[in-house]
């Protein structure tokens, strides 16, 4: 049990976290911030403290619509973001509109962590995931073992959930790994696929492999279409979890995540998809896994798809600070 732990949004992944956390008895506090009025973060919190007494356990909160509800906490996890929602109007925003309002969201996260919890473990959920995470790298300006994206050990779940449905297995038998960015170019490396530690094609044949990959890469936007409105929320919150539980227990767990690679992989300064040693000092040590060529030229464009988002990050970034310069000169 650590002392405290921050929640950044207080939506469904939020309300899905704390619940979580508080019934797994994984911190003596938590700190939930949600901007929402009239004060979303305080009645999620209220509820689930009046349910403590069912559960057997003691739980002490903070709310706040402003960032002081994270003040102290040893690690934080963020959620905060807007989906890529139809207008009034029926139109839909651009993606670099979409980029431009989460990344001003992120810097508000950013600062808020940088006042109340400068020393925080920081795992990140929000999306698009790979601009974020490089995002509150350069604004944070944290140790790279402390800041760690939460994406492949999602996808790396739905495969192994696909892979045993059709081979019909428990998922417990299934070992998969789902590597590059979070989004339509990951790479589910079939290669490392097992099924009771055999390989995964002596259960499946190659063509519904590929389909049940293509799956993988779509599965985020199959669970959207079927809500109808929001988007998956039980799935990111317990893979998030199974992350921060890797640090608090000091598993030494390898699991894949998207975290700042310095050569491994020939990639440098980007936050990418890898497995890794993940224990009490976050990210110990990057896995480098053995990859079949058309395995090696898929994680290639993935990464492809990584430097060209954050090249969109650098642009907005550039963008935003001229305007800042401008108001900045006007006013004087």
């Amino acid at each position: 049990m650590v002392n405290k732990i921050g929640l950044v949004g207080g939506g469904q992944i939020g309300g899905v976290l704390l619940s979580e956390i508080v019934s797994r008895g994984l911190a003596r506090k938590v700190g939930l911030v949600d901007i929402k009025p009239p004060a979303l973060a305080e009645g999620k919190c209220l509820d689930i403290a009046e349910g403590s007494p069912v559960v057997g356990r003691d739980f002490n909160y903070s709310a706040s619509k402003d960032f002081s509800a994270l003040k102290g906490a040893d690690f934080v996890i963020n959620t905060a973001g807007v989906p890529r929602t139809k207008r009034p109007d029926g139109t839909m925003p651009t993606r670099e509109e979409l980029l431009t309002i989460n990344l001003s969201i992120t810097d508000a996260v950013a600062a808020g962590i940088k006042k109340y919890c400068p020393k925080a473990t920081v795992i990140s959920i929000a999306n698009p995931l790979d601009a974020i995470v490089y995002r509150l790298y350069q604004q944070l300006g944290i140790k790279k073992n402390k800041l760690l994206g939460m994406a492949g050990v999602l996808d790396s779940a739905r495969y192994r959930y696909f892979v045993a449905q059709e081979a019909g297995v428990s998922v417990e038998n299934v070992e998969a790994m789902v590597l590059g960015g979070h989004g339509d170019t990951m790479v589910p490396i079939r290669s490392a696929c097992r099924v009771a530690g055999m390989s995964v094609e002596d259960f499946i044949s190659k063509a519904k492999l590929k389909k049940i990959e293509a799956r993988t890469r779509k599965a985020g936007g199959e669970v959207v279409g079927l809500l109808g409105s929001g988007s998956a929320f039980v799935s990111p919150a317990w893979s998030a979890l199974e992350m921060l539980e890797a640090i608090i227990y000091d598993k030494k767990k390898i699991i894949p995540v998207c975290t700042l690679l310095e050569g491994e992989y020939g990639v440098k300064g980007y936050f990418v998809g890898v497995p890794a040693v993940v224990g009490k000092n976050g990210i110990e040590k990057i896995i480098k896994v053995k990859m079949t060529a058309e395995e090696k030229k898929l994680f290639k464009n993935s990464v492809k798809a990584v430097t060209n988002t954050c090249a969109e990050v650098d642009k907005l970034s550039k963008i935003t600070k001229k305007k800042a310069k401008k108001k900045v000169a006007k006013k004087k």
